[in-house]
């Protein structure tokens, strides 16, 4: 386990995509039992992404990590020059990503979403006062950077 999170670190930090694989033995019974709860979820009218995560998080219980693999992760042609054009007329453009952190900026600075000359401001949580946190200390980081302009 820590060797496939080594890698994987090693993978994101090299800007490319993470997959880990990992498997599980599911009865006949239990998986006509799922399909149903999933396709009633799917089929729902209230709440219907709710419950389709809520079903999926049944089913992905008690695995075992396989492995894991990376591919590169390539841009259409253009994509860099054509968020350049819009940089270039004053759009103010943002990174909100559920990636890793470091393929996040990969990706950003392959694009010329960012360059060197940015400062970055990340916010990475996954619960509420972690989130609120970091906007607290970004807020204070921009008041700071403002400081000298």
């Amino acid at each position: 386990m820590s060797s496939t999170l080594k890698n994987l670190e090693v993978f994101a930090n090299e800007g490319l995509r993470t997959l880990l694989l990992a498997e599980r033995t599911v009865t006949n019974e239990e998986f006509q039992t799922w399909v149903a709860k999933y396709q009633e979820a799917t089929t729902s009218l209230v709440d219907r992404e709710k419950k389709i995560e809520d079903v999926q998080d049944q089913i992905e219980q008690g695995l075992k990590l396989v492995g894991a693999t990376a591919i590169e992760d390539k841009l259409q042609d253009e994509v860099g020059e054509t968020i350049g054009f819009i940089k270039d007329a004053g759009v103010k453009v943002w990174v909100l990503t559920g990636d890793k952190v470091e393929t996040a900026i990969n990706i950003a600075f392959s694009c010329n979403l960012i360059t060197n000359a940015y400062n970055q401001i990340i916010i990475d949580g996954n619960d509420i006062d972690k989130v609120d946190r970091g906007i607290q200390n970004a807020k204070l980081k921009v008041l700071e950077i403002k400081k000298y302009f």
